[in-house]
C-alpha cells in the first residue's frame, strides 16, 4: 500500500524568525541555537550543532475531538516541506516513534509504538483499517509530533 509523508508547511513559520525574542515569547516561541542534532518539522531533518532553530507550540491536531493536540516543535529557516510517497526520511529513521492513527472524525483508530527502520510495516497496517484517514507520528520520548502520513 502505498504513502506519503510529509513535514509541515515552511510559510507558516517563516514570520518567527524576523521576530525578537521578546516577540517570540508572544507566540510561545524561543529561538535555539542547536547543540545536537534538533528535528526540524518542516524539511524532516536534522538540524546540525550550531543551527538556529525557532522552538514553537504547535497545534498538530486541530480536529474538533478529545483528540485535538498541541505540543513543542522545531522549526528551521530557509527549509522546504518534506513531501515523499513511499520514502521514509532517515530522520524518523533514526528514532523510536509513537504512531496514532485517526479517523475523518479526529478519532483514534489505532496507536502503537515501533523503531523507525520498522515503520512502513506499522503504516501498513494502520492504513489498511478502512476507518483510518491520516496517521500522526511522533517522537516517541519526548512525545512531540514529527510527521503526518497519508494513504496514496
Amino acid at each position: 500500500m502505498s504513502f506519503r509523508i510529509t513535514g509541515l508547511p515552511a510559510e507558516p513559520f517563516a514570520h518567527l524568525f524576523a521576530m525578537s525574542d521578546a516577540e517570540l515569547a508572544n507566540h510561545a516561541a524561543v529561538r535555539e541555537i542547536a547543540a545536537g542534532r534538533y528535528p526540524c518539522r518542516i524539511s524532516l531533518t536534522d538540524a546540525e550543532p550550531g543551527d538556529t532553530l525557532i522552538l514553537v507550540n504547535h497545534l498538530h491536531q486541530p480536529a474538533n475531538s478529545p483528540y485535538r493536540s498541541r505540543h513543542a516543535i522545531y522549526v528551521r529557516e530557509g527549509e522546504t516541506t518534506y513531501d515523499a510517497i513511499d520514502a521514509v526520511p532517515d530522520q524518523l529513521r533514526r528514532r523510536s516513534l509513537s504512531v496514532r492513527g485517526f479517523d475523518d472524525a479526529g478519532m483514534i483508530t489505532d496507536a502503537d509504538l515501533v523503531e523507525g527502520t520498522l515503520l512502513e510495516g506499522l503504516v501498513e497496517r494502520f492504513l489498511g483499517n478502512s476507518r483510518t484517514s491520516y496517521l500522526h507520528v511522533h517522537f516517541a520520548k519526548p512525545g512531540c509530533y514529527a510527521a503526518r502520513v497519508d494513504r496514496v
